[in-house]
């Protein structure tokens, strides 16, 4: 266990080292055009904010639509109640 332990924290700054030498690759690369590459970003994080409020408005509608039924069930719950015989208490509107 410790060996693996040894070789993996030896091969995490080769990670960093192998990362760094493919960006300096890419922009060597003939085509490279670091306008398109900050367009392809900015799309890409526009996306994941447009999921993120997509999701963030699903869980709203779906607490709206819990929310709407809980008060459906308990006025149908009072009205029960309220029909018993011998129930003589009067709800207001």
């Amino acid at each position: 266990m410790k060996r693996w332990l040894m070789i993996f924290a030896a091969l995490v700054p080769l990670s960093g080292m192998a990362n760094t030498l493919n960006n300096n690759t890419t922009q060597q690369q003939p085509g490279y055009n670091p306008s398109q590459q900050r367009m392809q970003q900015q799309m890409k994080t526009q996306q994941q904010q447009q999921q993120l409020k997509l999701k963030q408005d699903q869980q709203r509608q779906s607490q709206d639509t819990q929310r709407k039924m809980q008060e459906q069930r308990d006025s149908a719950q009072q009205r029960v109640i309220q029909s018993q015989p011998g129930n003589n208490t009067k709800q207001t509107p």
